[in-house]
């Protein structure tokens, strides 16, 4: 009863009760802060991450503009019953290149962390035409109109130059390729080698329209088919696994 009495202080004392929490929240705030102090970095070195391709930052901007956040997530936690749906987890380094990073805050339509690669180009423009004639279920609104709207990559230089400015790697030569680039990862019959020297991994594309204009639909799919294909996951597995 000695104690109940004594917490029935605290709760009838406003100025006692805010000046205690303060401490609490205080203490709790420091016992997460302040290892990270002492660590040289909370972002682990995983091989194969490279900045986005002109093509794919495009998409992401697209993506971005739409929202696309707000439904899908980017996070696939440590939890087994998401690696066991999803694939491997989570790097912070995956979207260290990120501004804004799409971790999301919920999950309306499944998470996108690990899509690339899982479903063909042809799949994804008819998904993101019509959602329903692949997944009956599917609550996501038609973007069918994306394959009308032609994106010429004028505006993509000046992106990268901003980018830069935030600490993203990008060369003075991919910034002056940047437009040539970003038409070149949309055209299988032209000369990749530079794109790919810049951009190792990166994906070449067959502009769905079956023309040679980019369209918001082709470098949206440009973006998700990078999604997760990026990361040695095995060589992380590998070197965590000693650590």
């Amino acid at each position: 009863m000695s104690a109940l009495n004594d917490h029935g202080v605290i709760e009838r004392n406003s100025i006692l009760l805010v000046v205690l929490s303060l401490l609490v929240v205080s203490i709790g705030g420091l016992v997460q802060l302040v290892p990270l102090f002492f660590m040289e970095s909370t972002i682990e070195k995983v091989a194969g991450i490279r900045p986005y391709t002109p093509l794919e930052l495009a998409g992401f901007n697209i993506y971005v503009r739409e929202g696309c956040y707000l439904c899908h997530s980017q996070q696939i936690r440590t939890l087994r019953d998401e690696v066991d749906r999803y694939g491997h987890y989570s790097l912070a380094a995956e979207s260290m290149y990120d501004h804004p990073f799409q971790w999301g805050s919920k999950r309306n339509g499944p998470d996108l962390a690990r899509v690339g690669g899982k479903y063909s180009d042809e799949w994804q423009a008819a998904h993101l035409k019509s959602p329903r004639s692949l997944v009956p279920e599917s609550i996501m609104p038609p973007y069918s109109w994306m394959a009308e709207r032609a994106v010429t990559g004028s505006e993509i230089e000046k992106h990268l130059k901003t980018l830069k400015i935030v600490g993203v790697p990008y060369t003075p030569e991919m910034i002056e390729q940047a437009q040539a680039d970003f038409l070149a990862q949309a055209n299988p019959t032209g000369d990749t080698s530079g794109l790919l020297a810049r951009y190792p991994g990166a994906i070449i594309h067959v502009p769905v329209s079956g023309g040679t204009e980019v369209t918001e639909l082709d470098a949206l799919i440009a973006y998700l088919q990078m999604l997760g294909t990026t990361a040695d996951l095995k060589s992380y597995d590998e070197i965590a696994g000693r650590r």
